[in-house]
């Protein structure tokens, strides 16, 4: 609905609806008409597609989600946007609002029950301050969905999606690359909102599949990485020891078991690095 990308006419809607802006919940709403169609587009793929939003706002994505996918389902924190939403999506027969804490969602019987014989997507323009959280939630859950769409602050693609072994990578990057192929598919300006943010973002994608390598005791291996990510000007041996607890000749041990450098710093060391330093500890018994 190409309404809902002018400045004056969103205007006039929040204020019908006595809605004021929340910087709490990181609300900026998108004003590009340019932005959502081309986000639905790398999202739905084909009309047997439903697709589970994140944070609809005024609706301006799922506006272009429901004109694409079988069926749409956007989860919605803020209860003072669903009477906005009735209002700027009333027409769609195949969309469903839900106002309900996203964190808090049994994400796999919503799916369950909302798209049966369905291939499924997830959608959304991300408010900063959760960005990692709910991508977390999405991988960690083990949702049947094949695709996380996302718009997100420019430094957090960029970290995202950033290669094994670059100087932008961390421990988000390492658990994204755990349970997802990811990519960076285009740059948003921060004046493509309302109101407009300090910085700029950017849209990646996910597409989910098994992981290449699973070590034994997955959360170990995440314990390992935070720890080394933590400290990552430090050595890994001075990183996860510390991190950990450990005792460094026990931990030198170990990574020379796993075919690691004790010297090696945190981001050059692979997910298959990580999985197999935990692989050794749980052998051993030792598990920080």
């Amino acid at each position: 609905m190409e309404r809902l990308t002018n400045i004056s006419t969103v205007r006039q809607i929040l204020s019908r609806h006595g809605f004021t802006f929340s910087k709490a919940l990181g609300q900026n709403f998108l004003i590009n008409p340019t932005v959502c169609p081309r986000m639905a587009d790398f999202a739905v793929t084909d009309d047997n597609i439903g697709v589970l939003e994140i944070g609809p706002g005024v609706g301006v994505l799922t506006n272009e989600l429901c004109a694409r996918a079988k069926k749409v389902v956007a989860v919605e924190l803020d209860k003072r946007l669903i009477p906005v939403l009735s209002e700027t999506l009333g027409e769609y027969e195949n969309l469903k609002v839900i106002n309900a804490d996203v964190m808090e969602l049994d994400l796999n019987a919503l799916i369950a029950e909302e798209f049966p014989g369905m291939r499924v997507a997830v959608c959304a323009n991300l408010p900063y301050y959760i960005t990692s959280p709910i991508l977390m939630k999405l991988l960690e859950d083990r949702l049947p969905v094949e695709t996380i769409t996302v718009m997100v602050q420019k430094e957090a693609a960029l970290r995202l999606c950033a290669e094994e072994g670059t100087r932008d990578s961390s421990a988000i990057t390492a658990a994204v690359r755990y349970y997802a192929e990811p990519e960076l598919l285009f740059h948003v300006s921060a004046g493509s909102f309302m109101p407009a943010p300090k910085v700029d973002s950017a849209v990646i994608r996910l597409t989910l599949r098994e992981p290449e390598y699973k070590p034994m005791d997955e959360k170990l291996m995440f314990r390992i990485i935070k720890a080394a990510f933590a400290q990552r000007r430090k050595t890994v041996l001075n990183a996860i020891a510390s991190g950990m607890s450990l005792d460094k000749s026990e931990l030198s041990g170990i990574l020379e078991e796993a075919g690691v450098a004790p010297t090696a710093r945190a981001e050059k060391l692979t997910l298959r690095d990580y999985a197999r330093i935990a692989d050794v500890m749980t052998k051993g018994g030792n598990n920080g």
